[in-house]
């Protein structure tokens, strides 16, 4: 499992309240129909509102991160590895074709592209996270 998948992961899975709750089959003493039912379609995967997640996390997390621009901060809040080797990581992951010596652009780099790539992802997330 890579990187962004932990980052995912932790957002998207943030609180069982975000899944819809199975419905249980109604129990019934009848005899089963003759021809099968239909299958429901399928439902909807619910959007998940990155930054509601985020600003969620960061209220109760005991320390200040400045998460909305900070790869190392949005890590950080997700209780992930936020070293450098960790972000070079991330980078090669999500195809950076930069200087990884260069943290400073790579990390401005790396925060645009998660957020983007959880937009991808069905996330909801604001554009002044993915500029």
């Amino acid at each position: 499992m890579g990187i962004f998948s932990n980052i995912y992961n932790k957002i998207f899975h943030h609180s069982s309240d975000a899944a819809p709750a199975a419905t249980p089959a109604a129990a019934t003493d009848a005899p089963a129909a003759a021809a099968p039912a239909a299958a429901p379609a399928p439902a909807a995967m619910p959007v998940v509102d990155v930054e509601v997640v985020l600003v969620d996390l960061a209220s109760k997390n005991a320390e200040t991160l400045n998460w909305r621009t900070s790869i190392v901060d949005l890590m950080k809040l997700l209780q992930l590895d936020s070293s450098l080797a960790a972000r070079k990581e991330l980078a090669q992951e999500l195809h950076f074709t930069g200087d990884t010596n260069d943290s400073a652009s790579m990390n401005i780099w790396l925060h645009r592209q998660v957020m983007i790539k959880l937009a991808e992802n069905g996330g909801k997330v604001p554009e002044a996270l993915k500029n």
